[in-house]
């Protein structure tokens, strides 16, 4: 049996490397393409090679991992690194099928005679296609200590766990999770159009309000179509049929290929069902009963599955507390949420203002904007009479802080009997000092009483904004 050549992956590194020839900076792929908001504290990592570890990317699939590689590549060479100091190269190109990383990194120091400790910078993306992949990028952090690696990967559950088992010490993880409401507006140049954004000197914070709410609300409905995938943003063939894209693409990748593979699942199907039982859920109250009813699979299987798909970046659980903000000891009952809401239209068909879906997809939007935040425990409260969408519970003491009930309604601002479990919820908590938020479809107003308590209410798709824009900025002012 043939071996592949070394020649064959040598000009096979050199068609991955265009860079490497003359002109290097207009041969690196995605300049055309805007960077996301993660790009600069991502860069920064790269650049510090003073921490000597690998850093290792990971997210859902098409949330763009490699754009964002690409351009840390063209910064390198802007910052007069000298190209065929780079090497780039995805495990997913059959190729380099059973290579190991030492060998093609040797590779690649032959080609240009680069020494030992020669200052490279290695990027190796889809990595999870590599078996053992953490034993190998260990290996080499700890054997080439002048070289900066960094290592991407669409298959999180595994990443995450490998990362942490074999690499402490030697692995840096660097979630990127879907675009915000607020990064969607700023793709499509509509933010300063849209939205008012104002400093507030006394906090470090913005202030914001919407220049035109009905022109925002269009916005946020295609945001929930599609807009949390940067590829759909700027393709209107992907725009038109995302069905294809997001749930050939990117969904079913995962269902069928990455999670059976890593978890040796051998019933694919019925992890389909149920995931397209969560999905139709998003936003709603499930318990593993009626999940098991629902989906035909078995309770404790259940129990597996919902581990593996929030591993994944595919859903996000939300244990639920009651009236007193008290959690239960046995969690009977639980939210689902999907980490991206256009996961839904994908499978059931795009929607519009007036949908049925649209409050628990206001909802699932609301919470993916908080996946860019691992500073705040959210929680939902239910109790006989009553539910309130989001509880912040104090981590020091959980004792509840801030509460917001989402709505997709102006009704709740005239009908102000709707209110009455929101302000029960405040009248039995009083850690709470906020005003309780209550998202609108248009309306705005700070100061609401009603039975002693005060509300805020703010359109959701404004809120959505905000949640995005001040959460994002502060989690990269931490890094």
């Amino acid at each position: 049996m043939l071996e592949i050549a070394k020649s064959d992956i040598v000009a096979r590194l050199i068609f991955d490397n265009p860079w490497w020839e003359t002109g290097a900076a207009e041969k690196v792929q995605y300049e055309d393409k805007p960077r996301r908001q993660y790009f600069d504290s991502f860069f920064t990592a790269i650049a510090d090679k003073e921490i000597h570890r690998a850093i290792v990317l990971m997210g859902p699939r098409r949330v763009g991992k490699t754009v964002m590689v690409y351009h840390a590549i063209r910064g390198l060479i802007e910052a007069d690194i000298a190209p065929r100091n780079i090497l780039y190269l995805s495990l997913e190109t059959p190729l380099y099928t059973g290579l190991s990383l030492e060998r093609i990194l040797g590779y690649f120091q032959e080609q240009f005679s680069h020494k030992r400790d020669a200052d490279l910078f290695v990027f190796f993306d889809e990595i999870q296609y590599l078996k053992n992949w953490e034993v190998h990028l260990k290996s080499l952090v700890d054997s080439y200590p002048s070289c900066r690696f960094v290592a991407t990967g669409s298959a999180a559950a595994a990443l995450r766990l490998k990362s942490t088992e074999s690499g402490a010490g030697r692995f840096t993880d660097f979630i990127l999770p879907p675009l915000t409401f607020a990064e969607y507006l700023a793709f499509i140049k509509r933010n300063g159009e849209l939205i008012e954004a104002v400093l507030q000197a006394d906090s470090n914070s913005y202030e914001y309000r919407a220049i035109d709410i009905e022109e925002l609300n269009v916005e946020f409905i295609r945001y929930l179509n599609y807009g949390g995938y940067p590829e759909a943003v700027f393709s209107e063939a992907i725009r038109e049929n995302t069905q294809q894209y997001i749930k050939s693409d990117i969904i079913d990748k995962v269902l069928l290929r990455d999670l059976p593979s890593l978890y040796g699942i051998s019933d694919i199907q019925e992890l389909n069902r149920l995931f397209t039982t969560l999905a139709y859920n998003t936003g709603n109250e499930v318990s593993l009963e009626k999940l098991s009813q629902a989906s035909g699979v078995a309770k404790n299987t259940i129990k597996r599955y919902l581990e593996y798909l929030e591993a994944a970046f595919l859903i996000k659980r939300v244990e639920r507390i009651d009236q007193n903000a008290k959690r239960f000891k046995r969690a009977m009952c639980f939210k689902v949420y999907l980490t991206n809401p256009s996961m839904r239209a994908a499978l059931f068909g795009q929607i519009d203002a007036e949908s049925e879906a649209m409050g628990p997809l206001t909802e699932t939007a609301i919470f993916s904007q908080w996946q860019h935040s691992q500073q705040t425990e959210l929680y939902y409260a239910r109790w006989n009479s009553g539910e309130v969408d989001i509880v912040n519970l104090n981590k020091s003491d959980q004792q509840p802080l801030w509460v917001v009930e989402v709505k997709w309604s102006d009704r709740p601002y005239a009908a102000r009997s709707e209110l009455d479990n929101c302000a029960a919820f405040m009248g039995l908590n009083p850690t709470i000092t906020q005003p309780m938020l209550i998202t609108s479809r248009t309306i705005s107003d700070d100061n609401v009483q009603y039975k002693g308590v005060t509300f805020k209410f703010q359109p959701a798709a404004l809120y959505t904004y905000l949640l995005g824009a001040n959460i994002l900025r502060h989690a990269l002012l931490r890094k």
